[in-house]
């Protein structure tokens, strides 16, 4: 069973779980300030649960792919849309800060809550 680092938190959890219902299901919230009552509930259309993560995850689809092209998010920052992130192995992950967890101050890391 893969296990997940984040927010000071070590997580296990089945192979092929959804990363944001996870997070959400051991009190980590992926989103920043009002986000976390104005999103997309994990249809991955608004981009506001983005992380940035290190370990074996699913590939990046199209649809997270379009949505991460637009601003205020860039592909090249490498990160993903929780909600539509498959874990398949183990995980560390940091979020940071604005809206759409866009801006390059974290807001938590594997290690702690900040």
């Amino acid at each position: 069973m893969p296990t997940i680092k984040a927010e000071g938190k070590l997580i296990t959890c089945a192979s092929g779980a959804n990363l944001r219902q996870v997070l959400l299901d051991n009190g980590i919230d992926v989103y920043n300030g009002a986000a976390s009552v104005v999103n997309c509930h994990g249809f991955g259309t608004c981009g506001t649960c983005a992380v940035e993560v290190h370990g074996v995850v699913s590939d990046l689809e199209w649809g997270e792919k379009t949505r991460l092209s637009l601003p205020p998010h860039t592909l090249e920052k490498g990160r993903r849309l929780s909600c539509q992130v498959k874990v398949l192995g183990d995980l560390m992950v940091t979020k940071y800060d604005g809206f759409w967890g866009q801006d390059d101050r974290v807001a938590w890391t594997p290690e702690q809550s900040i």
